[in-house]
């Protein structure tokens, strides 16, 4: 599913316009991003929590070449999903 069926779906449960639903699902990711650059995490109950974890600097290679190369050390956005939201998928 892409960001335009999301969108279809949004306005069609909730009985609104595509522009309302694209609006609210632009709100929610802004919100999410600038909640996870202040550090802080966002639980959504039942469905899960989104959080940043900090990679480590390492040694990779390149698969190319095989050289050697520094790969920096940089945060990256994390997702868990909470157990009612895993018990659907089973």
């Amino acid at each position: 599913m892409n960001k335009a069926e999301l969108v279809d779906k949004i306005a069609k449960d909730a009985e609104i316009t595509k522009a309302q639903a694209n609006e609210a699902l632009d709100s929610f990711t802004k919100s999410v991003v600038a909640t996870l650059k202040k550090g802080e995490k966002v639980t959504l109950v039942g469905f899960g929590t989104f959080s940043v974890s900090k990679r480590s600097a390492r040694v990779g290679r390149n698969p190319q070449t095989g050289k050697e190369i520094k790969i920096p050390a940089k945060k990256v956005a994390k997702f868990k999903a909470g157990k009612e939201f895993s018990t659907k998928l089973k």
